[in-house]
C-alpha cells in the first residue's frame, strides 16, 4: 500500500473586498502576480460547499517561487463575516510572514500606502527584526528580516 505524503504548500487564501487594492499592496511587499482569472460555476462550489459561485482570483507569488497567496473577491455569494480587524490572539487564521531585507525602509514605503504599524519593530534576541502591520482590507501581515551573524 502507497502511503500519501505532503510534498509541499501550495498557496494561503485571503478573501478580500478589492482585489486591484490587495495585489497592489501584496505587489509593494514583493509578491509578484502570477495570474488572475474568474472562478465560476456549479463545479467549484462543489469543493467550496458554497453551491454555484462566481469568484475573481488573483495568484500572487514570492520571489523565490516557493510561496502563494491566493486573493479572492467573491461576487456570489457574497461574504459573510468580517474578521480582518480580529486582534493578533484571536482564534483562526492570523496573518501571514515574510522574511524581507531592509525592513525599516519597507514599512516606510507600506504606511505611505496606507499601511499600520500594529505594535512596534521589536528585536528578538540576535535573529530577527519583527513587526505586524495592518496592510488593505486591515489584513494582519508579519514581516521579519534575519539579523546576519559573522
Amino acid at each position: 500500500m502507497v502511503k500519501s505524503r505532503l510534498l509541499q504548500m501550495h498557496n494561503v487564501g485571503i478573501v478580500v473586498e478589492s482585489l486591484d487594492n490587495a495585489i497592489s499592496f501584496f505587489t509593494e511587499i514583493g509578491l509578484k502576480l502570477e495570474g488572475r482569472a474568474m472562478i465560476e460555476g456549479e463545479w467549484a462550489g462543489r469543493v467550496t460547499g458554497l453551491g454555484n459561485q462566481s469568484v475573481e482570483i488573483a495568484m500572487m507569488v514570492t520571489p523565490d517561487g516557493h510561496s502563494r497567496l491566493e486573493l479572492s473577491r467573491f461576487i456570489t455569494p457574497s461574504t459573510i463575516s468580517d474578521h480582518r480587524t480580529a486582534a493578533v490572539n484571536a482564534l483562526g487564521y492570523l496573518r501571514v510572514m515574510f522574511t524581507v531585507n531592509h525592513l525599516d525602509e519597507l514599512v516606510a514605503r507600506l504606511i505611505k500606502h496606507g499601511a499600520q504599524l500594529v505594535g512596534a519593530v521589536v528585536q528578538y534576541k540576535d535573529v530577527y527584526r519583527l513587526c505586524y502591520i495592518r496592510g488593505t482590507e486591515g489584513i494582519l501581515v508579519g514581516l521579519a528580516e534575519e539579523l546576519k551573524t559573522e
